[in-house]
């Protein structure tokens, strides 16, 4: 983190795509993930692990399942462990060393801190990525893929910053936050960025993600992601050409802005892009 923190700038990968989704995996956006990892010849991992003990089979099978008789994709397996030893291990991490894209399924993003943080797990995603290969997930597997874990406590995720705080940092100087207005969460990251002012924040609802290529993203999906970079942007058209306003907010204060469907944004720049 400390790194992160004094660069000041927020840096997507430099080499393959993220899908980083508010809640659900629903089929549009399923469908362009999977465009993305290759079609019917992607190899694809699926990591359940943020899942709780007694339900995670059931889970993982299912998600295993639907990529294999929904979609016709042959080369589907699921990769879990609560031991960071084993995680360490090359044995553990060969399905990694072949995949072309990786699932990150929701539950509680610490269980995925715990098992996985510091071992060759972290190494091999970067290395799926590094390859020009797809990473997507949902919820917790949202929130894990940024620098910073807002709701990473164990006790419960009412608490914004509790035990647990380090992502994987796929997307650097960032916090993610996921099911904001399904949730009523809109607001909360505020209290973060008021702590941790340097890390850009981003809050995406259900059915909603978005792309990350390099320093720059583009939402899809049925509702609205958030953004809260210090300004206020708003896209005024008042019967001609849309124009872009952009106010620069006062400290600490609560204004966001939301950007929907297709827009796009810049992120080592924190601007939206028109």
């Amino acid at each position: 983190m400390t790194e992160i923190v004094e660069s000041g700038l927020t840096l997507g990968p430099k080499n393959g795509t993220l899908i980083i989704i508010g809640g659900g995996f629903n089929n549009g956006i399923k469908d362009k993930f999977l465009d993305l990892a290759g079609g019917k010849d992607a190899i694809i991992v699926v990591i359940p692990t943020a899942i709780e003990d007694d339900l995670i089979r059931i889970f993982a099978r299912k998600q295993v399942r639907s990529y294999k008789k929904d979609f016709g994709i042959d080369n589907v397996t699921s990769l879990h462990t609560r031991d960071p030893v084993e995680a360490n291990t090359e044995e553990f991490v060969k399905p990694l060393k072949k995949a072309t894209s990786v699932v990150i399924m929701g539950g509680r993003h610490w269980r995925l801190a715990d098992a996985y943080l510091n071992t060759l797990v972290v190494k091999e995603l970067f290395g799926v990525l590094e390859r020009g290969g797809v990473i997507a997930g949902s919820s917790a597997g949202a929130t894990i893929q940024g620098s910073y874990m807002i709701r990473g406590d164990t006790k419960t995720n009412t608490i914004l910053m509790g035990d647990h705080v380090e992502g994987f940092g796929f997307v650097k100087n960032v916090v993610i936050d996921q099911h904001i207005l399904a949730r009523n969460r809109q607001f909360d990251l505020k209290k973060v960025l008021e702590k941790h002012p340097e890390l850009l924040g981003i809050g995406i609802d259900e059915n909603t993600g978005i792309i990350v290529k390099g320093n720059e993203f583009e939402v899809i999906g049925k509702s609205y992601v958030a953004i809260h970079d210090g300004t206020m942007c708003e896209f005024i058209c008042d019967g001609g050409p849309e124009v872009k306003k952009v106010t620069k907010l006062p400290p600490n204060s609560y204004k966001f802005y939301f950007l929907g469907h297709g827009r796009r944004y810049d992120l080592k720049n924190r601007c939206v892009i028109k």
